[in-house]
């Protein structure tokens, strides 16, 4: 998978902003104000997608695909993170971003979901 890939994915879901985070050096990719995803580096310079995940989804993840680990810099129970270079299927990054937005969608307020969906 590539970043501008990942960036289209991220990007294209209703309402989704995008902003920079400099001290970071990461893509980061909101939904009402709350993110859902952030494409960054880890300590390596390897670079990752981290995505917002149910928990138990995210262990089951991790034991399939050696690249899918804990949050990098996150939550480790509700965060993964995807390395680029990864044997992990293209369908699965794009079910995943979903999952991802979904999961934050439906934690914020009623309102807020209303506005979005418009």
């Amino acid at each position: 998978m590539d970043k501008q890939t990942v960036d289209a994915l991220c990007r294209k879901q209703k309402g989704a902003t995008h902003d920079y985070q400099m001290d970071w050096e990461a893509d980061r990719y909101h939904i009402g104000g709350k993110m859902f995803a952030m494409i960054g580096d880890d300590r390596k310079g390897m670079q990752i997608l981290t995505l917002k995940c149910d928990p138990a989804r995210a262990d089951e993840l991790r034991e399939i695909y050696e690249g899918i680990v804990p949050g990098y810099h996150m939550n480790k129970t509700h965060w993964n993170s995807l390395y680029f270079d990864a044997d992990i299927p293209e369908e699965l990054w794009e079910k995943l971003v979903e999952h991802s937005y979904t999961l934050v969608l439906q934690k914020l307020p009623k309102r807020v979901q209303q506005e979005i969906m418009v």
